[in-house]
């Protein structure tokens, strides 16, 4: 595989789109782009997050037990910068944002070592945001 990074587009499903065009906004402080009536494209990190209108249902999130937390899945995020990784986390807990995985840091001293945090948006998807110590062990084993 390219070391190229490019910026990804994820698309995921809200039932309410002006209150989670609102979280998007205001509690991410993400930049809106282009919208319709069905769908808002998102600058989510230099990374394209559009949300698109469906239909709420009742099916429960999933988790899988890691380092004796419940990580929901499916998730998705962004790794960033150690000291962006710092700010953003405080700049959530300012806005309120409500954590199904506190801010904390794994492998710590250790191959690997990142921090990681775990919220979900008013629609119910699970967002993640790390960041490595030595981003070069990105994919270390």
């Amino acid at each position: 595989m390219s070391t190229i990074v490019s910026p990804f587009h994820i698309a995921i499903p809200v039932h309410n789109l002006e209150e989670c065009r609102a979280f998007y906004k205001n509690s991410l402080n993400c930049e809106e782009g282009r919208s319709s009536d069905h769908w808002v494209d998102f600058n989510l990190f230099g990374h394209q997050l559009v949300i698109h209108y469906k239909p709420k249902t009742q099916e429960k999130l999933h988790a899988n037990l890691v380092d004796g937390k419940n990580v929901p899945v499916p998730h998705y995020g962004v790794v960033l910068p150690w000291d962006v990784f710092e700010t953003f986390s405080m700049q959530l807990k300012a806005n309120n944002v409500e954590f199904v995985i506190e801010p904390y840091i794994r492998f710590e001293g250790q191959v690997g070592e990142q921090a990681t945090m775990f919220f979900l948006d008013p629609a119910g998807n699970a967002l993640e945001f790390k960041a490595f110590k030595d981003m070069s062990q990105l994919f270390a084993k």
